[in-house]
C-alpha cells in the first residue's frame, strides 16, 4: 500500500472481520492465521508457525528485518474474538454508519492487526525499512488469557528491546501505558443432599453457602485502591426438589499492584465455610501480572506523542487500563512496553462494537513512523 487511504485500510479491515474467529474454534482463528502470514509473506517477513496446543490455534510469528541487527520490536497483537461464528450474519453485522463502522472484533482488536500490518506493508512498497528488526507475533487465545501462548510471548520478550501492542486505544484515543493485574479464581461448595421436601431439614445446600461466599469475595473491592472481586459465573444444583450438593463460581479479580494481588489471593484462598457442614475449595486460575509506567515506557509514550503531532494530530492522553492485554507479559517482565496504539472506537464484546474510520489513516501513519525512528 504505498499511499494509505482510508477506503484501502477498510477494505483491508473487512478482510479480517469477515473471519470470524472466536477462541474456541481453532479452525476459524487459524483462517486469520493464514491470511495474516499470506500478508507478511508479501513485504518479506520470515514465517514461523507454532502448532497450537490444548485445543487452541497456531501462534503466527514474523520476522522482519530492519536497518539495523540485534534487539528489536516485538509487535503484539491476537487473532481471537469472543463473538461466536454467525455473529455477522445476527446481531452484529458489517456495516458503515458515518464515522462508526461495526462488526465482531473489529475494535478488539483486528482493526489494530490491520493498521500494524498495512504500516509496515506501506514502508515495504515505499522503499523503507523499519529501523529496527520488527516481530510480529499474532496470538490465538488472548481472550481466555492466553493460556497457551504465555511462555512464548515471555520467551519472546526477553530477546527484544521493546514491545508495542496494537490493542485498542480507550477513551477516544488514550495510549495505554501500564495495565492493572487480571486474577481468576474457581469456588467450589460441597453440600449434603436431601429430598427437599420430605427431608431438607438433613440436607447442607451448596447454593446457600456459595451465597455467603459470593457477598464475602465481593465486599473484598475496593475502588480507591483499584481492586475489584467480580463472580462472574455461577452454577449448581440438578433439580428443584433436591438440597444442592454442589456448587460452582469463577470470580474474576482486578488488582492495581503486585502487592494487592498477593492480598487478594491471601484473602481468597483463606476463605471459611459459614456451614461446618459444607466443604469450600478455592483454586487459583490465570493470572496476568500488573505492569507500572516506567521512564522508559514515559519516552515511548512521549515519542509517539511527538510523532502525531508531526503527522497532524493530537494523542488526548495516557491510561492505566483496567482490561488485560499481552502486554501484561512483557510489561511485567520489565520490557518497555507501549500498549493501546490501535483503533479508536469502542463496544468490545458487545453488539454495538465499532471503529471509527477517521482514525485509520493517522494511526496507522504514526505506527509505521514508530517503526521508522525507535532505535
Amino acid at each position: 500500500m504505498k499511499t494509505l487511504t482510508t477506503d484501502a485500510l477498510l477494505d483491508a479491515v473487512k478482510q479480517w472481520v469477515e473471519i470470524e474467529s472466536p477462541t474456541q474454534d481453532a479452525a476459524a482463528v487459524n483462517r486469520v492465521a493464514d491470511l495474516a502470514e499470506s500478508q507478511l509473506r508479501a513485504i518479506g517477513a520470515a514465517i514461523e508457525r507454532v502448532p497450537g496446543t490444548d485445543g487452541f490455534a497456531d501462534i503466527l510469528i514474523g520476522r522482519i528485518p530492519g536497518e539495523t541487527n540485534g534487539e528489536g520490536i516485538l509487535l503484539l497483537g491476537h487473532m481471537d474474538t469472543v463473538h461466536p461464528v454467525g455473529t455477522m450474519a445476527g446481531p452484529l453485522p458489517w456495516r458503515v454508519e458515518d464515522d462508526r463502522v461495526y462488526g465482531p472484533g473489529i475494535y478488539d482488536m483486528k482493526g489494530g492487526n490491520v493498521m500494524a500490518l498495512q504500516a509496515l506493508t506501506h514502508l515495504h512498497d515505499t522503499g523503507r525499512r523499519p529501523k529496527l528488526p520488527v516481530t510480529v507475533m499474532f496470538i490465538p487465545d488472548e481472550e481466555m488469557g492466553s493460556p497457551s501462548s504465555r511462555a512464548r510471548i515471555e520467551a519472546e520478550a526477553r530477546r527484544h528491546r521493546l514491545a508495542l501492542v496494537v490493542e485498542p486505544s480507550g477513551d477516544g484515543g488514550r495510549i495505554t501505558v501500564a495495565r492493572h493485574g487480571i486474577a481468576r479464581y474457581y469456588l467450589k461448595t460441597t453440600g449434603v443432599p436431601a429430598h427437599a421436601g420430605a427431608y431438607h431439614w438433613k440436607g447442607r445446600s451448596a447454593i446457600r453457602e456459595m451465597a455467603h461466599q459470593v457477598t464475602a469475595v465481593e465486599a473484598m473491592t475496593d475502588y480507591d485502591r483499584y481492586i475489584t472481586l467480580n463472580v462472574g459465573t455461577i452454577s449448581g444444583g440438578t433439580h428443584e426438589n433436591l438440597v444442592p450438593i454442589e456448587c460452582r463460581a469463577c470470580v474474576y479479580a482486578m488488582v492495581g499492584t503486585v502487592e494487592s494481588e498477593a492480598e487478594v489471593r491471601e484473602k481468597l484462598m483463606a476463605l471459611t465455610p459459614v456451614d461446618p457442614d459444607v466443604r469450600l475449595e478455592v483454586t487459583p486460575g490465570l493470572f496476568r501480572p500488573p505492569y507500572a509506567k516506567s521512564p522508559e515506557i514515559q519516552a515511548l509514550y512521549d515519542h509517539a506523542c511527538a510523532l502525531a503531532r508531526e503527522i497532524g494530530f493530537e494523542i488526548p492522553g495516557e491510561r492505566i487500563a483496567g482490561g488485560g492485554s499481552d502486554g501484561n507479559f512483557t510489561g511485567a517482565l520489565g520490557l518497555p512496553t507501549l500498549d493501546g496504539l490501535g483503533v479508536v472506537g469502542d463496544g468490545p464484546h458487545t453488539h454495538h462494537e465499532h471503529l471509527l474510520k477517521s482514525c485509520l489513516v493517522p494511526r496507522t501513519t504514526l505506527l509505521a513512523r514508530l517503526f521508522e525512528t525507535l532505535d
